[in-house]
């Protein structure tokens, strides 16, 4: 197994659908994680909140799982 420097190779990240959940998953894909599915979206009555599913990946193509 590789080192990965202690990162997660699945995050799920959520919040509100704005500018800096945007800038988060900007900061991930530039960290070297990729889009894992499709983003999801919900209103709680107030607001609009998203997740988005990214792996890393350790190089190691039998480990990859396709999105």
């Amino acid at each position: 197994m590789s080192d990965l420097s202690g990162r997660l190779r699945y995050r799920l990240l959520t919040g509100t659908d704005d500018a800096d959940f945007c800038r988060r998953i900007s900061e991930a894909l530039a960290d070297g994680y990729r889009l894992y599915g499709s983003p999801a979206m919900t209103f709680d009555g107030e607001r609009v909140v998203v997740a988005q599913a990214v792996v890393l990946d350790d190089g190691d193509p039998s480990r990859v799982v396709p999105a």
